[in-house]
Order: structure tokens, then C-alpha cells, then sequence
């Protein structure tokens, strides 16, 4: 018989993976296409949804703590709430906030430092970056031309 914790905690832990793909894979890249969106206005706008998503992730994570409480999963349940708590735990206490102050630098006109990853995903100049025809560099505010995607106005 279902439980009506595990109702709870199957709803919780769908919202919350909704909530996640929707604006990793909807919002954020979307932002920039939009006309008029500058790289520093993008940037603002995607740090006030990142500081929502995140409070919203941890109450999510409070409630689906509380619901898998009240019936007990197993082994593997508790594995994967711990797994998602690290996760959860390391976004909030070191990539938001390093990501802010990268956002920030980029936003004020600073050049950030250099990154580090290994991917270069983020690097200026590469086509698979932060949008298609964006150069990424800092001092490149203007928005894009509606008209002709990837290019100018």
C-alpha cells in the first residue's frame, strides 16, 4: 500500500527535478536570445533565478527529507537523499558563490580570472559557449539583433 509519504516524496522529488531541467536547460540559454538582453543584464537576471532555484532546492529537500521520514525507505532511498544533499550542499557553498563573484566582475566591467576548467566550454571565442555568435568577452554589451540570429544590432 502507498504511503502517503511516499506520494509526497515521489511529488517533491519530481518538482524539484522539473523545476531543475526547466531552467538549466530552458531559461538560462534562453535569456540571451532574448532582444535587448545584454550580457550583464542576463548575467543579473540569472543571478536573482539561480538565488530562487536554490532556496527553493533546499526547501524541497527539507520537505522530501520529512516525507521520506515518515515510511522509511531503504538503504538505496537514504543513499540517494544523501547523494542529492551533497550535491545540493557543494552548489550552494561553493559553486553559487563563486559563480556570483564571477557574474559580478563580469557585470561591473572587471575582467574575471581566467577559468580553469578543462572543458573551455565558457571560453570567449567558442561557437558552444554562452550563445551561438557571442564572443563572451565582458566588454561586449551590445544586445543581439533580432533580425539576424547570431549577429550584432
Amino acid at each position: 500500500m502507498t504511503t502517503p509519504g511516499q506520494v509526497i516524496g515521489a511529488g517533491t522529488a519530481f518538482a524539484w527535478l522539473g523545476m531543475v531541467l526547466a531552467i538549466s536547460f530552458l531559461e538560462a540559454p534562453l535569456k540571451f536570445r532574448a532582444p535587448g538582453i545584454t550580457l550583464p543584464l542576463g548575467l543579473g537576471i540569472g543571478r536573482l533565478v539561480s538565488r530562487a532555484l536554490n532556496t527553493t532546492e533546499i526547501t524541497l529537500a527539507a520537505a522530501l527529507l520529512a516525507a521520506l521520514l515518515t515510511y522509511r525507505p531503504g538503504v538505496a532511498g537514504w543513499a540517494l537523499l544523501g547523494i542529492t544533499g551533497a550535491l545540493l550542499a557543494t552548489q550552494t557553498g561553493l559553486l553559487r558563490p563563486r559563480l556570483d563573484r564571477r557574474a559580478g566582475q563580469i557585470m561591473t566591467g572587471q575582467p574575471p580570472p581566467p577559468l580553469t576548467a578543462a572543458s573551455g566550454l565558457h571560453r570567449p571565442g567558442n561557437p558552444q559557449g554562452r550563445g551561438a555568435g557571442r564572443t563572451g568577452h565582458p566588454a561586449d554589451h551590445r544586445p543581439m539583433n533580432p533580425t539576424r540570429p547570431g549577429s550584432r544590432a
